[in-house]
């Protein structure tokens, strides 16, 4: 890791490798959204069926981020980052030929393991590359990563779903194959992970102390309210838009690719903040921040007043991704830091799994307003675990 603000050549080439890996993720979880309702009238799947694509993939990826991370952490980021990918590719695309439910529910189960490990190990390398000064921010730019590969899902989906179908937009997952070959041919190993060598990696390593445990449970609530809070939105807004105001998929595009800029913006100036300011107040802010968006846009009604509430209600929603990987980078040393990254990530993602069936449960019952209202109470919970789990260690020296 560089001790000053120098940024060399190899952790520019971190960043890309990072970045372009975790878009491909982004990609394929939001066309799954946009293609629910196509992949249930040709397969005949009820609706908590349908969501259950989204939940698999997610529990899977909580698998795929506890072997892959402790595999990074044992045999280097890179090597092991390759392979995620080329599993999530593969099975991506196998979800093209799926004939039922059930072999696409394993197929997107399967391609969650490899979508588990990308994250963490990413986050990792990334910020082993980078000087302290701007460990946040690029974690935040790794993040912009998910968010263009969303936006693009956003833009191409509606153009390419009526030509293509839902099974040539599954197809389109063995792209990240050839992001694979890039990665492992252009990215080195972190000099800080290559003078410390490979090394056995445990998941005791996580609560092998009181302070340390502590850390975990924060952090573990902090992802899941994150992947609770951004899922339990972004699979259901589009068939909301749909339903609520008839919006036709190009209509409902364009308003997901609102919010989904204003997610990017708000990662982006997550990580400058963060860097400047400290991790905890930039955290305190933006949760703070999304409790009241969350509640504003479930009382609105006018669809330009939602285009714009959207936005803000992304800044503030997702706008915390830019952070995680800073922070976990500094709570855990070498030896453990990509099994942390991925584990409690991936662990926030099993439980945001659940944001789907929840969000479209309460839904069916008292409508979406109400369901999305209701996520505002899981940021108070963020808060909490933030203020009393969490240390403040902007800056610090990583440790191996």
């Amino acid at each position: 890791m560089n001790t000053d603000e120098t940024v060399s050549p190899e952790a520019w080439k971190a960043l890309w490798g990072s970045a372009i890996g975790y878009a491909m993720d982004g990609f394929d979880l939001l066309i799954l959204g946009f293609m629910l309702r196509a992949i249930s009238a040709d397969l005949h799947l009820a609706q908590p069926q349908a969501a259950s694509l989204v939940t698999a993939t997610l529990v899977g990826a909580v698998l795929g981020g506890i072997g892959f991370g402790m595999l990074s952490d044992r045999l280097g980021r890179v090597r092991v980052l390759t392979w995620t990918i080329v599993l999530f590719a593969v099975f991506t695309g196998l979800c093209a030929f799926a004939q039922g439910y059930w072999d696409l529910l394993a197929y997107r189960g399967i391609a969650g393991l490899g979508l588990g490990g990308e994250f963490g190990i990413g986050m990792a390398l990334a910020a082993e590359a980078w000087p302290a000064a701007k460990r946040a921010r690029v974690s935040s730019y790794v993040g912009l990563g998910w968010q263009a590969g969303v936006l693009l899902a956003a833009l191409l989906t509606p153009l390419l779903l009526p030509t293509i179908g839902w099974r040539g937009m599954f197809a389109l997952g063995v792209l990240p194959a050839i992001v694979a070959f890039f990665v492992r041919r252009s990215c080195p190993e972190p000099a800080m992970f290559e003078r410390r060598g490979p090394a056995s990696a445990s998941l005791w390593a996580l609560f092998k102390d009181g302070p340390t445990a502590k850390i975990s449970l924060g952090m573990a609530i902090l992802c899941s309210v994150q992947n609770f809070g951004y899922y339990g939105v972004m699979i259901w807004l589009p068939n909301y838009l749909a339903t609520r105001f008839h919006f036709n998929l190009t209509q409902s595009a364009t308003w997901t690719a609102v919010t989904i800029g204003g997610m990017a913006l708000g990662i982006f100036v997550f990580g400058h903040v963060a860097d400047r300011v400290g991790r905890r107040p930039a955290f305190i802010g933006w949760m703070i921040g999304a409790a009241i968006m969350v509640v504003v846009y479930s009382r609105l009604t006018d669809p330009t007043a939602l285009l714009i509430a959207g936005a803000i209600m992304g800044f503030f929603v997702n706008g915390m991704l830019g952070g995680y990987g800073a922070l976990m980078s500094e709570l855990y040393p070498t030896a453990s830091r990509a099994t942390a990254q991925n584990v409690l990530f991936n662990f926030g993602r099993a439980i945001g799994g659940f944001g789907p069936v929840a969000v479209g449960s309460v839904a069916a019952l008292y409508g979406f307003e109400t369901a999305i209202a209701l996520l505002a109470v899981l940021y108070v919970v963020d808060i909490v675990a933030m203020w009393f789990l969490i240390p403040e260690r902007k800056g610090a020296a990583l440790t191996t």
